[in-house]
Protein backbone atom coordinates (compact mmCIF):
# COMPACT_ATOMS: atom_id res chain seq x y z
CA UNK A 1 0.00 0.00 0.00
CA UNK A 2 1.36 3.42 -0.96
CA UNK A 3 1.77 5.78 2.04
CA UNK A 4 -0.55 8.77 2.19
CA UNK A 5 0.60 11.93 0.47
CA UNK A 6 -0.36 13.94 3.52
CA UNK A 7 -0.82 12.96 7.19
CA UNK A 8 -3.94 15.11 7.51
CA UNK A 9 -6.46 12.46 6.55
CA UNK A 10 -7.26 8.78 6.83
CA UNK A 11 -7.27 6.73 3.63
CA UNK A 12 -8.98 3.50 4.66
CA UNK A 13 -11.15 2.41 7.57
CA UNK A 14 -10.94 -1.28 8.47
CA UNK A 15 -13.92 -2.60 10.44
CA UNK A 16 -14.87 -6.24 10.96
CA UNK A 17 -16.00 -7.63 7.65
CA UNK A 18 -15.06 -4.68 5.43
CA UNK A 19 -12.60 -2.01 4.50
CA UNK A 20 -13.91 1.37 3.41
CA UNK A 21 -12.12 4.11 1.49
CA UNK A 22 -12.54 7.14 3.73
CA UNK A 23 -12.87 9.42 0.69
CA UNK A 24 -15.94 7.42 -0.41
CA UNK A 25 -17.85 8.39 2.73
CA UNK A 26 -20.04 11.49 2.38
CA UNK A 27 -19.52 14.79 4.16
CA UNK A 28 -22.75 15.52 6.05
CA UNK A 29 -23.68 19.12 6.88
CA UNK A 30 -23.93 19.68 10.61
CA UNK A 31 -27.63 20.01 11.46
CA UNK A 32 -27.08 23.10 13.62
CA UNK A 33 -23.82 24.87 12.69
CA UNK A 34 -23.26 26.38 9.21
CA UNK A 35 -19.91 25.67 7.57
CA UNK A 36 -19.39 22.48 9.61
CA UNK A 37 -19.36 19.02 8.01
CA UNK A 38 -19.07 15.49 9.47
CA UNK A 39 -17.81 12.29 7.87
CA UNK A 40 -18.76 9.23 9.94
CA UNK A 41 -15.72 6.92 9.74
CA UNK A 42 -16.68 4.42 12.46
CA UNK A 43 -20.15 4.26 14.00
CA UNK A 44 -21.59 2.62 17.07
CA UNK A 45 -22.80 -0.19 14.81
CA UNK A 46 -19.12 -0.98 14.04
CA UNK A 47 -18.06 -0.99 17.73
CA UNK A 48 -20.92 -2.72 19.48
CA UNK A 49 -22.20 0.63 20.71
CA UNK A 50 -18.96 1.57 22.48
CA UNK A 51 -17.57 4.50 20.45
CA UNK A 52 -17.54 6.35 17.12
CA UNK A 53 -14.95 8.26 15.05
CA UNK A 54 -15.67 11.19 12.74
CA UNK A 55 -13.80 13.61 10.55
CA UNK A 56 -15.04 17.11 11.36
CA UNK A 57 -14.35 19.84 8.81
CA UNK A 58 -14.95 23.45 9.82
CA UNK A 59 -14.75 26.00 7.02
CA UNK A 60 -12.62 29.14 7.47
CA UNK A 61 -14.20 31.58 9.93
CA UNK A 62 -16.95 29.14 10.93
CA UNK A 63 -17.51 27.51 14.30
CA UNK A 64 -19.21 24.79 16.25
CA UNK A 65 -20.91 26.96 18.86
CA UNK A 66 -21.27 26.31 22.58
CA UNK A 67 -22.68 22.85 23.21
CA UNK A 68 -22.35 19.78 25.42
CA UNK A 69 -22.64 16.04 24.87
CA UNK A 70 -24.80 14.49 27.57
CA UNK A 71 -22.99 11.48 28.98
CA UNK A 72 -20.42 11.41 26.14
CA UNK A 73 -16.67 12.01 26.27
CA UNK A 74 -15.32 13.61 23.07
CA UNK A 75 -11.66 13.63 22.01
CA UNK A 76 -10.34 15.94 19.27
CA UNK A 77 -7.18 15.07 17.33
CA UNK A 78 -6.28 18.03 15.10
CA UNK A 79 -5.29 16.83 11.62
CA UNK A 80 -5.00 20.04 9.55
CA UNK A 81 -5.59 23.78 9.69
CA UNK A 82 -5.76 25.88 12.81
CA UNK A 83 -8.22 27.47 15.20
CA UNK A 84 -9.11 27.20 18.84
CA UNK A 85 -11.38 25.42 21.27
CA UNK A 86 -12.99 27.00 24.30
CA UNK A 87 -13.43 24.29 26.90
CA UNK A 88 -15.23 25.21 30.09
CA UNK A 89 -14.13 28.83 29.61
CA UNK A 90 -10.44 28.11 28.78
CA UNK A 91 -9.12 28.78 25.26
CA UNK A 92 -6.93 26.06 23.70
CA UNK A 93 -4.97 26.64 20.49
CA UNK A 94 -5.80 24.01 17.87
CA UNK A 95 -3.22 22.96 15.25
CA UNK A 96 -1.90 19.60 14.00
CA UNK A 97 -0.37 17.62 16.85
CA UNK A 98 -2.80 18.95 19.49
CA UNK A 99 -5.42 16.76 21.15
CA UNK A 100 -8.24 17.96 23.37
CA UNK A 101 -10.45 15.96 25.72
CA UNK A 102 -14.01 17.20 26.27
CA UNK A 103 -15.36 15.60 29.45
CA UNK A 104 -19.00 14.53 29.33
CA UNK A 105 -21.52 17.32 29.94
CA UNK A 106 -18.87 20.07 29.61
CA UNK A 107 -19.58 23.19 27.52
CA UNK A 108 -17.19 23.63 24.60
CA UNK A 109 -16.96 25.26 21.18
CA UNK A 110 -14.50 25.02 18.28
CA UNK A 111 -13.63 27.94 16.01
CA UNK A 112 -11.72 27.56 12.73
CA UNK A 113 -9.04 30.02 11.71
CA UNK A 114 -8.54 31.62 8.31
CA UNK A 115 -7.62 28.32 6.61
CA UNK A 116 -10.26 26.12 8.22
CA UNK A 117 -9.84 23.14 10.52
CA UNK A 118 -9.96 19.35 10.14
CA UNK A 119 -10.09 17.14 13.19
CA UNK A 120 -10.78 13.55 14.12
CA UNK A 121 -13.48 13.45 16.79
CA UNK A 122 -13.89 10.31 18.90
CA UNK A 123 -17.00 9.80 21.02
CA UNK A 124 -17.74 7.32 23.80
CA UNK A 125 -20.48 6.29 23.84
CA UNK A 126 -20.94 6.83 20.10
CA UNK A 127 -22.37 9.94 18.47
CA UNK A 128 -24.05 7.76 15.82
Amino acid sequence: MKPPASPDRHMTVFVPGSDIAADSLPWNPHPKFAGVFLRHLVTGKDTGGRMSLHHVRIEPGCAIGDHTHAGQVEIHDILAGAGHCVLDGKEILYMPGIMGVMPADTVHRVVAGEFGLLLLASFAPPLV
